[in-house]
């Protein structure tokens, strides 16, 4: 066990040992962490649906009805109305023939991009594409070609490439997890298209957030009625847990039988699935919750330029401020902490080396007065780091 030890102390030494925030309370606009409450700014609870009391109320009901857990998987016994209704349900909301739910996020992408592109085949993955999705490439045994974050140019040439009749497959997250920014989906899909090549679009960060309806960013552009493939998560936005495949009835049937992380995995647990179709309906009933959400991050990414912040282009609701090195980004994290603001400090191997950060995400719930309030905290700490000039 020598090596583990080892390997400990190396993370600690090079600052990118991490630890467990014990949050206490239901999540929200500010917890208690450590005793101690502080405005929550490192959540992906977006529209704050988590502690919904229709969300609660539906777990709750679901919880009485089917009780705790599935059981089994899927494919042997644990698949119940609930499941099958919230896929028909997502399938309506998403505008595609079929959906297939999985028990999460990270649990989709490692099963499906492997189905997907097939032994021999090509998959071409955007630099900055989330952890899941580098390993369900990984996992894929198929030739992975990198292209530059967001370079259609880049892509087009790479699938310029590849064998004609080959097995493409290209993958990228609509709203990035770790810098905030929207990939340009409509100049993807038509690139791809092209080159007949198929899209899978990772819609974890957007589903709830971005579109007309909150359907996500291939909504957002207008996009549909092609071959492209979507995967959404319930634990974001929507306030609950697993995650969706959206496609074809084809595609459906065929991640059942291909989709190894589907197959071998117990299935999503009731509660969760009552909590997701709850969150369906509110995002139709309560839209103002989505305009609110996009009202904060307006406010919070305009007061951190004005006061000299670098952050990452973009418009949505996660805000990267960069910091560059390893220490000074964990330093600062402890002292907007200590300041009662939480947000999280995101290092490598999370983000690119030299690119660690400080990852800000606002909700929908927070006031004007606790995001003014994280300013202020975090201009202190920025000055005093040497992020932004001393006024």
């Amino acid at each position: 066990m020598d090596f583990i030890d080892d390997e400990l102390a190396r993370l600690k030494h090079s600052h990118r040992y991490r630890r467990l925030f014990s949050i206490d309370g239901e999540p929200g606009p500010t917890v208690r962490i450590d005793g101690r409450d502080v405005i929550l700014l490192s959540s992906n609870d977006y529209l704050g649906l988590a502690g919904h009391p229709k969300i609660k109320e539906a777990a709750s009901e679901a919880l009485r009805r089917w009780g705790c857990g599935a059981g089994a998987s899927r494919l042997v016994s644990g698949t119940t109305g609930l499941h099958l209704e919230l896929e028909q349900r997502v399938a309506s909301f998403v505008g595609s023939q079929s959906t297939l739910v999985f028990g999460s996020g990270y649990l989709a992408n490692a099963g499906v991009i492997p189905a997907l592109a097939g032994r021999g085949g090509f998959i071409f993955s955007d630099s900055l594409n989330h952890a899941s999705i580098i390993d369900g490439c990984r996992l894929a045994r198929s030739e992975v070609r990198i292209y530059p974050h967001a370079d259609i140019d880049a892509l087009g040439l790479l699938l310029e490439k590849a064998p004609p009749q080959s097995n493409k497959l290209v993958v990228t997250e609509s709203i990035f997890s770790m810098d905030g920014d929207l990939a340009p989906l409509d100049r993807i899909v038509s690139v791809a298209r092209s080159h007949g090549a198929r899209v899978m679009v990772v819609e974890a960060h957007a589903v709830g957030v971005l579109g007309e309806r909150g359907a996500g960013g291939m909504e957002h552009f207008g996009l549909s009625g092609g071959d492209e493939v979507r995967m959404g998560t319930f634990g974001k936005a929507l306030g609950s847990f697993g995650a969706f495949v959206a496609g074809s009835e084809t595609l459906r049937d065929y991640l059942i039988n291909a989709a190894r992380s589907f197959i071998f995995s117990t299935a999503p647990p009731p509660p969760a699935l009552a909590s997701a179709m709850a969150a369906l309906d509110l995002l139709s009933s309560e839209p103002e919750r989505r305009t609110r959400l996009h009202e904060n991050a307006h406010f919070l990414r305009s007061a951190l330029l004005s006061l000299g912040f670098r952050t990452l282009p973009g418009r949505w609701h996660i805000i990267p401020i960069l910091v560059g090195d390893d220490i000074r980004t964990e330093a600062m994290r402890n002292r907007v902490l200590e300041g009662g603001i939480f947000v999280q400090a995101i290092r490598p191997p999370a983000v690119p080396e030299g690119t660690s950060r400080l990852r800000i995400t606002p909700m929908a719930g927070h006031t004007q007065a606790q995001l003014e309030r994280a300013i202020d905290v975090i201009g202190r700490a920025g000055r005093e780091f040497g992020l932004i000039a001393t006024p």
